[in-house]
């Protein structure tokens, strides 16, 4: 880190703590070189996700657009707004932990489902038939059956 007096590289920190949102974190300086001090703050350098729709658009991910579908689909179900976003999340940290920088939305919607599946059946079968856009009544009862 250089001094932002004198462009010193070598300084020691005197104090370091989060910052109100705590996506980053406030430290205080002092320069070896003049003995100035200076504040800095690190934060966390996130690579943006690119989301693959059916059509091959591209759009950046929103965590946001899985809560609302996770909303939807359990209307009117046992399932708490801290369930959705605990799913929600996980799904989001699933996605950033893979690395990839695209991933296509099939991939979030079985995401989704495999988050729902074992809260709340009946949210999973909404999703679903949304999801897998079903013309009949046979696809509906064919998902039924295997679960």
């Amino acid at each position: 880190m250089k001094c932002i007096y004198c462009q010193c590289e070598e300084s020691k920190v005197l104090d370091s703590r989060s910052t109100d949102e705590t996506n980053s974190i406030r430290r205080r300086r002092e320069c070896l070189g003049c003995g100035k001090r200076f504040t800095t703050y690190e934060t966390i350098e996130t690579v943006p996700i690119l989301v693959i729709k059916k059509d091959g658009s591209r759009q950046p991910f929103n965590i946001e657009k899985v809560k609302s579908g996770m909303i939807k689909a359990c209307e009117k179900r046992p399932v708490s707004m801290a369930q959705i976003d605990t799913m929600a999340s996980e799904i989001e940290k699933q996605i950033q932990n893979s690395l990839r920088q695209e991933i296509p939305s099939q991939q979030i919607g079985e995401m989704i489902m495999e988050k729902l599946k074992p809260v709340d059946e009946i949210a999973y079968v909404r999703f679903a038939s949304v999801y897998r856009q079903f013309k009949d009544v046979t696809n509906f009862i064919k998902l039924i059956t295997e679960m």
